[in-house]
């Protein structure tokens, strides 16, 4: 059975949000977070439909209304109420495969990062979404501890990630290097698993997603984080991580084209002052754009820059995610993609 873990580039019918809930880690800042939120969906309904689980019947109608007035089309628009704990998609929405040229969305254990933090309602959220006719397509509950941020693919059988996250105990600890890429090769047919052994932002909870660090722009270029900064904490671990993306190869033998992101100055939380976790290894692909984060930073106009190389026939959007670092995420952290077949209707 041949099967087929898509790259984030594949055609896509929506892009995946869960909106901010009152009550959660959220609502000191939630009118900022909130507005980022719609700045996100006006600028992916440019392009494609946006899917949207909201937790409240008020909160679907406040937004209609909203996104009414900023002028995006109604059926480009899906709101479904479904509660969740938090709003990150990357990790508790579904990752699309193919098998046998069938699509299907994989639903994968989300526990919060290895148990950090509440998670028992985000973790059926695809289930609650698929029970209310969303999906065209069959949606296959897996047993595996896994979020969609801790792999990045290539369209073509390889697949990077990290070994601090996917082999971390606090995830599947019954599974070592060889029983999770043998996992991992069942589940989305891949030939090889590339791990990275170096790289961590602080600040961040994620155990070292790789889509923190390093990022697939095609099957031949990553996009990485390099820190320039000798005096910076992080310049040794991103040393050692440039290094072992220099060494590694492509199925062929040939190495990748490789295309370093600079280097964001230090974002600090403003209550409590602990490092926040800026990246713009953090952007997010859809059909015809990719939107990227940006921190009101000098390093901004380079980032659009480096990644505009990597993605010449995309539009590059720049998104400011100075609200959504708050909480120890970015851009790609707040999405998934649903690719072509996904919805059962769509725009």
């Amino acid at each position: 059975m041949a099967n087929r873990l898509l790259p984030e580039w594949h055609p896509q019918d929506a892009i995946q949000l869960t909106w901010p809930s009152p009550t959660s880690d959220w609502a000191p800042m939630l009118e900022r977070i909130e507005a980022t939120m719609e700045t996100i969906v006006v600028a992916v309904a440019r392009y494609q439909s946006v899917v949207i689980s909201v937790p409240s019947t008020a909160t679907r109608h406040h937004l209609q209304r909203r996104f009414a007035y900023f002028g995006v089309p109604a059926e480009r628009l899906h709101l479904v109420v479904a509660q969740a704990d938090d709003t990150w998609a990357r990790d508790h929405g579904p990752i699309g495969t193919l098998r046998d040229g069938e699509l299907h969305l994989l639903d994968f254990v989300f526990t919060g990062w290895g148990g950090k933090f509440e998670a028992a309602r985000d973790n059926t959220l695809t289930r609650r979404l698929a029970e209310t006719g969303l999906f065209a397509c069959p949606v296959e509950p897996r047993e595996l501890v896994l979020e969609g941020g801790a792999i990045e693919s290539d369209g073509e059988g390889t697949l990077l990630t990290t070994e601090a996250c996917l082999l971390n105990p606090n995830r599947n600890p019954q599974l070592d290097r060889s029983a999770m890429e043998a996992e991992l090769k069942e589940a989305f047919g891949v030939a090889r698993v590339l791990w990275l052994t170096s790289g961590h932002l602080q600040g961040d909870d994620t155990d070292s997603h790789v889509d923190t660090l390093a990022r697939f722009c095609d099957s031949e270029t990553i996009a990485y984080v390099r820190c320039d900064d000798p005096t910076d904490p992080h310049y040794a671990t991103f040393g050692a991580m440039e290094n072992e993306l220099a060494a590694f190869r492509r199925a062929d033998g040939r190495p990748y084209r490789l295309i370093p992101l600079p280097w964001p100055q230090p974002c600090f939380d403003p209550v409590d002052g602990h490092r926040l976790p800026a990246t713009y290894a953090n952007f997010v692909i859809i059909n015809g754009a990719v939107l990227v984060p940006t921190y009101g930073d000098a390093a901004d106009s380079q980032a659009l820059t480096a990644l505009g190389s990597a993605f010449p026939d995309h539009d590059i959007v720049p998104i400011d995610c100075l609200s959504v670092i708050r909480q120890h995420g970015s851009l790609h952290c707040l999405t998934m993609q649903l690719p072509k077949g996904s919805l059962a209707t769509h725009t």
